[in-house]
């Protein structure tokens, strides 16, 4: 008798701390699983999840967060481990050898895509694939300095700008009802910059216990994508109802059997309008500036840093500076959703080409990075206004095939930007001139072309908000 009240009373004992344990495991979980249903309900609201895009904007936000951990490992090796002047030559060398097949088959990605539609999920899972077994390429080469340093690292930008390039003609197809395609891609960059803020400081303290972690980190994230790519819906896939889409300007562009074995011009089915091919060049040259920036302030900074300033403090600043400007250019191209594509064009660039000869003339680094914000802020906005033209004037049927082949060219732009700011000498206002030069180039060739289709062309068409 004396042995079972001992043992009731041990088991009462033990109920409190039992349920003060479980309690504790709860409390110790809810951060994660809270935080996980949270970014689950944001990500699959309003339709998303049910048409797939929550899949893919989870998808970019991996993508970010891999591409996020690769750059920390590699700042202080890349940048900061030999001679300015050898740096150069490496990265110029290696740019030349790892785009110039990116660059002769540019041309042909369009109409691959085309041709080829059914391996859409594949191709992602490909790109995050090599980015995986790159990132172990990187983690010893890191440490010794070897020569695939420079060919890994440029192989996983070419493989980044590569899902880039699939991933523009996904999101058409993952559309909710009543989703404009302005509104989609501009959830899918937040979840980018989003998770591209989370994972930066964590890299950065994985960094100081060694630049091999941030890398075995990148593999693990990059394979957890990899499978991602094969859960989004089949549909991805399917080439059901869609068609080629020609970048050009007019109806005279309309070739093939459709011409010949049609009596009725089908207008648009194979071109992109006016309003199209200016946007998208301002755009290119938006992009073009967004690689001669990041190539040219990176070796710059690095000379001549910001006064009372590390190199490396002074690129986290100017970074910080354009991932903020480009977050918030993502977030008011959300809230304008559509409204007047053209002259939201047209005014953020012109502010843009403003700011870069203000910083041309008074060179300063407050300037510089003030520079690198409002160009971020420019180049989302005038690309979500891009996707509302397309969405507006581009058919149905071929609007998958111009995201494509218009991501292709933008991503060539940001590449030639890139080369620009390796060869040019480390001449501050010289640099940023040219930077003014080059956004003028776009905007001074496109903003009458804008404005006229602005007038024309934005009325009596279906807009979905």
């Amino acid at each position: 008798m004396t042995s079972a009240r001992s043992s009731s009373r041990a088991a009462g004992g033990s109920g409190p701390v039992r349920r003060a344990v479980r309690g504790l495991g709860r409390a110790l979980h809810l951060p994660f699983t809270g935080t996980a249903r949270g970014i689950r309900k944001a990500t699959h609201a309003h339709g998303a999840g049910e048409s797939g895009l929550g899949k893919l904007i989870e998808l970019h936000a991996v993508n970010g967060a891999g591409d996020v951990m690769i750059t920390i490992a590699l700042a202080s090796t890349v940048f900061f481990s030999v001679p300015t002047d050898e740096a150069r030559g490496r990265v110029a060398l290696y740019l030349g050898i790892t785009m110039a097949p990116f660059a002769i088959l540019a041309p042909v990605v369009g109409p691959l895509l085309d041709r080829l539609p059914h391996g859409r999920r594949a191709a992602m899972a490909a790109s995050m694939l090599a980015r995986a077994l790159l990132a172990i390429v990187l983690s010893g080469a890191v440490i010794s300095g070897g020569v695939q340093l420079y060919p890994a690292a440029l192989g996983v930008l070419v493989a980044s700008k590569a899902y880039g390039v699939v991933r523009s003609a996904v999101v058409p197809r993952l559309l909710p009802p009543r989703f404009s395609l302005v509104k989609a891609n501009s959830r899918v960059t937040l979840g980018g910059l989003l998770a591209t803020g989370v994972a930066a400081p964590v890299g950065a303290g994985l960094q100081i216990l060694g630049p091999r972690w941030p890398l075995y980190v990148a593999f693990v994230i990059f394979i957890s994508g990899m499978v991602l790519c094969f859960q989004l819906p089949h549909k991805v896939d399917s080439a059901k109802g869609e068609g080629k889409a020609l970048l050009a300007a007019d109806e005279q562009h309309l070739h093939g059997p459709r011409k010949e074995t049609t009596k009725q011009k089908r207008p648009g089915l194979r071109t992109v309008g006016p309003a199209v091919t200016h946007a998208l060049f301002v755009n290119a040259s938006q992009r073009c500036l967004s690689g001669f920036l990041i190539f040219f302030l990176a070796f710059l900074l690095r000379e001549h840093p910001m006064p009372g300033q590390s190199a490396a403090v002074s690129l986290s600043i100017v970074g910080i500076s354009a991932g903020a400007g480009n977050a918030l250019g993502t977030a008011v191209g959300a809230w304008l959703k559509s409204r007047a594509p053209e002259i939201i064009i047209v005014t953020v660039v012109a502010a843009v080409l403003g700011v870069a000869i203000t910083a041309t003339l008074f060179f300063s680094a407050a300037l510089t990075a003030c520079l690198a914000a409002v160009a971020g802020f420019a180049q989302a906005l005038s690309k979500l206004s891009l996707d509302a033209l397309i969405q507006r004037d581009v058919p149905e049927e071929v609007r998958n095939s111009a995201f494509a082949r218009s991501e292709t060219l933008l991503q060539m732009a940001w590449v030639v930007g890139g080369a620009i700011g390796i060869a040019l000498p480390l001449n501050g206002a010289l640099g940023l001139g040219v930077a003014a030069a080059i956004v003028g180039t776009g905007w001074l060739t496109t903003v009458r072309g804008l404005l006229a289709a602005a007038h024309h062309g934005g009325q009596g068409r279906s807009r979905v908000a």
